[in-house]
């Protein structure tokens, strides 16, 4: 990506490693990078996983993201910031204490920090025909889509890319309509529970 704010080069920072230790997001952004389009116009939301999601946001708060909502599941919780210009910026953690003794998120930060993507969205026209077309380029999705034809919010992740045996990252599709540019709770869990490793 040529020029850009300050902003815009620390968000390409990440995703530039985070697309070196991801299979699935380097067909995307070659293919992508072929056609002269680049992933920058194309990302929906970029994921932070961490332990204190305030004390994590300070670094994107400082490059003009502005805190937007917070979203609570079951044993984990989330706050979404945003940027004009700029993919959204989801960061998770799990709940401490008892409710939080379930969540991946404290195991997967312990082994990988919270300096790294754990995913990016890319934003899609057609899930269903996105997912065909990666599929014959080898890229493998985890379940199916979450969220029914014709919905505001689809979404799918890729199988997650493994690290030392562990679950490390994956490539979420996001497919947006009437302009709809929240989460939903439901689909977030459901997608939150295919990064599990499957014995």
């Amino acid at each position: 990506m040529k020029g850009g704010t300050e902003l815009e080069q620390v968000i390409m920072e990440y995703v530039q490693d985070y697309v070196r230790r991801n299979q699935a997001a380097r067909v995307v952004h070659e293919a992508l990078e072929d056609i002269g389009i680049g992933l920058f116009p194309v990302l929906d939301h970029i994921t932070v996983r961490t332990l204190v999601i305030d004390d994590r946001a300070r670094e994107f708060l400082r490059f003009g993201y502005v805190y937007s909502e917070t979203l609570e599941y079951e044993d984990w919780w989330a706050k979404v910031y945003r940027a004009p210009g700029c993919p959204a910026l989801f960061i998770d953690q799990g709940y401490e204490g008892e409710r939080g003794k379930t969540s991946i998120i404290p195991v997967w930060v312990r082994q990988f920090g919270d300096r790294t993507l754990h995913h990016i969205a890319v934003r899609v026209g057609d899930i269903d025909l996105c997912m065909r077309r990666l599929e014959a380029k080898g890229v493998q999705f985890s379940g199916t889509i979450v969220g029914e034809s014709g919905s505001d919010l689809r979404q799918v992740f890729t199988v997650p890319e493994e690290v030392d045996g562990q679950s490390f990252s994956v490539l979420e599709l996001t497919e947006r309509h009437k302009g709809y540019q929240g989460f939903s709770p439901p689909q977030a869990n459901s997608l939150m529970q295919s990064t599990v490793k499957h014995s």
